[in-house]
């Protein structure tokens, strides 16, 4: 009998890893467990730590063609601080709204500099990454708003500032998250805008109590059950599992019947805890009429995209997928 759903079994079969995947994540698991987790230190203090590379992870990397700047709030003195990177010796064909990852507690505007440098390079976009308010200190919704407060700025004021309408809008982990909340935010905020796209990098869409992977999954590869629920109980503390099905936490709980999203990768790696957020979500988007590319990486842990290209084959394939679908809906 025909299927109405098909889906490629090969892309998630454990046996075609490739050995030099395989090696990698054992690194990666084997560099994670010589250092504390956030919870351990506090959040200000694992920050810090990230920063000066005193952390398992190694230290940013911060460009000189960087442009720091702010924009305003809806908080009247309080500014949201952002990161640009714009094309040089050429005008710029779009605006890419970036939002961070960092589980909604970690990390910044400023921790992805080589990535976006590359997505500029590559799409002659302008990416502006936004330093949206971190939990503990600032939980939901604080970064929501932050990230709200951006989209709509950009969306009534990018062509007269930066040269170019906002187009895309993207994000990893939490970043991939809240994109998510804010394109459903501008649905509704700014019904007759319409982005060109939405990159949507291994995000987590249900925040009530995980889609099953996150249980199914054993291995401590970047990110497990309990550092998810740490996260999770910091972004949105005090609140019940139900509490969490509410859209306004859990974007895969959003009604998207008769909803026209954008067009939208989805990408995640086969040994992601998140990966069936990905797949659930995507599946999801293209119920209801949308458009949804989805690639699926074997092998690829969490956060993956963020390692130096040549680690694992997944981090270039991504960044050529990611140019790929700005460049096809540009036009």
């Amino acid at each position: 009998m025909h299927s109405d759903l098909t889906l490629d079994a090969s892309k998630f079969d454990y046996s075609k890893q490739l050995e030099k995947t395989l090696r990698f994540n054992d690194k990666v698991i084997r560099i994670m467990e010589g250092g504390p987790r956030w919870h351990e230190v506090g959040a200000e203090k694992y920050r810090q730590m990230r920063w000066h590379g005193e952390t398992p992870l190694p230290k940013p990397a911060v460009l000189e063609s960087g442009e720091n700047f702010t924009i305003p709030s809806r908080e009247r003195g309080r500014e949201i601080s952002c990161r640009m990177f714009k094309p040089e010796k050429r005008d710029t064909k779009g605006i890419y709204m970036h939002i961070h990852g960092g589980g909604w507690v970690l990390e910044s505007e400023a921790y992805q500099d080589d990535m976006l440098k590359w997505m500029v390079d590559n799409t002659g976009l302008t990416v502006i990454s936004i330093g949206y308010r971190l939990a503990p200190e600032d939980p939901f919704p604080a970064g929501p708003e932050d990230c709200y407060d951006a989209a709509e700025y950009l969306v009534k004021n990018s062509q007269q500032k930066f040269g170019a309408e906002l187009k895309f809008i993207g994000g990893e982990s939490s970043g991939a998250h809240l994109t998510a909340l804010t394109v459903l935010h501008l649905l509704k905020a700014q019904p007759s805008f319409s982005l060109r796209g939405l990159l949507l990098h291994f995000g987590a869409y249900d925040l009530s109590g995980f889609l099953s992977m996150v249980d199914h999954y054993e291995r401590a590869l970047v990110i497990d059950r309990d550092i998810m629920q740490r996260y999770t109980d910091a972004f949105i503390p005090n609140t019940t599992p139900m509490q969490r099905r509410d859209p306004a936490m859990s974007p895969f709980f959003a009604d998207l019947r008769g909803l026209k999203l954008p067009p939208t990768l989805f990408t995640c790696g086969t040994e992601d805890p998140l990966l069936d957020d990905t797949v659930m979500m995507a599946a999801k988007w293209l119920m209801w009429g949308n458009e949804a590319v989805v690639r699926i990486y074997n092998g690829a842990p969490h956060g993956y995209i963020m390692f130096p290209p040549g680690s694992i084959d997944a981090v270039q394939e991504e960044l050529d997928a990611s140019k790929e679908f700005v460049l096809e809906k540009l036009g």
